[in-house]
């Protein structure tokens, strides 16, 4: 045994593999993507990136079946995906155990929505376990497995994105490798056909009834008493919270298992207290669960549904203590996010700009193309979205098919981007989708993906073409170009949006922050020539500002891209030496 500094995900991962974890599939998404990425540094444990969040599912699903202990991993949006195979896979239940972590995002630091997975473990009747520390994500995922195995079911872990990037001190464990666990043929249990669903959903709703039983004593789920004036049911990060802003003036009920919930475990802490808060982040699950079982406790009433709480929060509202903190009045400009010096997302966003179209937009860097000066997406709804959107847009409107195009990433494409692409040709609307490939996944921090050639671990494999997966699903014109270069990319988008028939884009330049990507000098300004009229300004470059009227290029950020120069009329913008 030994102690070691980890993050949430990282110990969550050396969690699953002392317990024997044999396979594990996942889609990146923050905060989640660690986990998988730390899984996969463990030669003894099958890991991959799979297409999407449903595939990951899918393929643990399929190997804790067969017998082998598995894991997926996603954000929360991710388990939207995932759904379809977690309701039946609650059904048929599992041979080897099977964790699914799931990652959600109080704040939306880096999300679209701000939604709430617990009510999967409830709606998907799949149990669900909350840590609150990294020591937590290590212990809490290895007692998955133990109760997936002993209740025939997947295991949901559900992390916030503090507890998943925290650091903390982990005692490091030896690994146990519990070997493949005889498959045996059972119809009755595996294939969920009307005959067969009916019969395991009553094995289930008893199943629930179990885990609620074991819920109740369960160690994971731990009393505090303290002065019992206060009494706080909390889960995961809310806990940490509490603690530290109400230290012994409370009395704690801390529960590890979030779904299901005790009833007599609540009752009997509540009785012990004069007055009972509720602390969670995002909805009130708990606090609804209290109520509906006649137990009266202090919850949104007083909180807030959105965001994330503090320490400052629960005290203010809980003990009325107020903070000391200093002000200053010094105007610090606001720093929104953008993209990178290089980045080959902007040279494209510039030429629709130029061509005056409406973006339907997906998730990805290339989501910053909504904001100034860029400002080119109108809509943004989630993974695969742009394509499928574009469609509907076009055939709702025909007369603006040619005022519109789709922007879609080549991970997201891959994710789910390509059905929209099918719908079109089957559909034969006159929709122009333009993949930005980037070589890579980009946003959750440069993973591979099934275009780029690279497995999880860097090996080599097969790459698909996006060329040839177009025109395999009947796109008959599908063109290249450099973003770089904004004359070609303006002409040939042009001709695409004219044509009367479904087309693609693919604009292709590797991410400008790869490694192997080879830099040209920095590019400077000539101020002899530069006049100072800002038109290099309005790519929204960070490496550009003005000074004394002049534009300045900031040479510890410019890769030599030459977009900026295709800008200026006056030649001032020149190439670095």
């Amino acid at each position: 045994m030994s102690k070691q500094l980890l993050i949430g995900n990282e110990a969550v991962a050396r969690g699953l593999y002392e317990a024997g974890l044999r396979v594990a599939s996942s889609y990146p998404g923050t905060p989640s993507t660690e986990i998988t990425e730390c899984i996969a540094k463990y030669d003894d444990v099958y890991s991959e990136w799979a297409p999407n969040e449903k595939v990951a599912m899918e393929v643990a699903a399929g190997a804790a079946i067969s017998g082998a202990r598995s894991f997926c991993g996603m954000k929360h949006v991710g388990l939207n995906v995932a759904a379809d195979p977690l309701f039946t896979a609650s059904y048929t239940g599992i041979n080897a155990g099977m964790v699914i972590a799931v990652a959600d995002d109080p704040g939306m630091h880096s999300s679209q929505n701000e939604q709430d997975s617990r009510h999967y473990a409830k709606a998907s009747k799949t149990m669900m376990l909350e840590p609150s520390d990294s020591e937590e994500c290590l212990q809490f995922a290895k007692l998955a497995f133990t109760l997936s195995e002993q209740f025939d079911t997947p295991v949901i872990l559900r992390l916030s994105t503090r507890v998943a990037h925290s650091r903390g001190l982990v005692e490091v464990g030896e690994r146990v490798d519990n070997g493949l666990k005889e498959y045996k043929k059972d119809p009755m249990k595996y294939v969920m056909m009307p005959g067969m669903a009916i019969k395991k959903h009553v094995v289930v709703e008893q199943r629930v009834l179990d885990q609620t039983s074991w819920a109740e004593t369960a160690p994971i789920n731990t009393v505090e008493m303290n002065d019992t004036k206060i009494g706080v049911i909390t889960a995961g990060i809310s806990y940490t919270y509490a603690k530290e802003a109400l230290g012994d003036k409370a009395s704690y009920l801390k529960l590890g298992c979030v779904y299901p919930l005790p009833v007599q475990l609540i009752k009997d802490f509540a009785a012990k207290c004069d007055k009972v808060y509720v602390l969670e982040e995002l909805d009130p699950f708990i606090e609804e669960h209290c109520r509906q079982n006649g137990v009266e406790v202090i919850g949104k009433e007083a909180f807030t549904l959105q965001g994330e709480y503090s320490q400052s929060l629960i005290a203010r509202v809980i003990l009325g203590k107020e903070d000391k903190s200093l002000a200053t009045d010094l105007e610090i400009p606001a720093r929104p996010p953008v993209l990178c010096a290089g980045c080959p997302h902007r040279g494209l966003y510039y030429a629709l700009k130029k061509l005056n179209v409406m973006v339907s937009g997906d998730i990805g860097c290339y989501t910053l193309g909504a904001l100034a000066p860029i400002g080119m997406m109108d809509t943004c709804i989630c993974m695969g979205a742009s394509v499928s959107a574009l469609h509907g847009r076009n055939q709702a409107n025909p007369e603006n098919a040619k005022k519109s195009v789709a922007v879609i990433g080549d991970s997201t494409f891959m994710h789910s981007g390509v059905t929209g692409l099918i719908d079109i040709a089957y559909n034969q609307s006159n929709s122009t989708v333009i993949i930005l490939d980037n070589s890579i996944t980009g946003m959750t921090g440069h993973q591979d993906n099934p275009t780029t050639g690279k497995t999880i671990k860097g090996d080599p494999t097969t790459a698909v073409s996006l060329e040839l997966l177009a025109k395999a699903v009947g796109i008959d014109h599908v063109r290249v170009v450099d973003p770089y270069n904004l004359e070609e990319c303006e002409r040939v988008i042009r001709e695409e949006v004219e044509r009367d028939a479904p087309s693609v884009v693919i604009s292709r330049r590797p991410c400008a922050l790869l490694k192997y990507v080879k830099h040209k000098p920095p590019m400077h300004v000539n101020t002899d020539k530069c006049v100072g009229c800002k038109m290099c300004m309005k790519i929204g470059c960070p490496a550009i500002s003005m000074k004394d009227k002049k534009s300045v290029i900031d040479f510890t950020q410019c890769v030599g891209c030459a977009v900026c120069s295709q800008l200026c009329k006056f030649d001032a913008i020149e190439e670095g030496e």
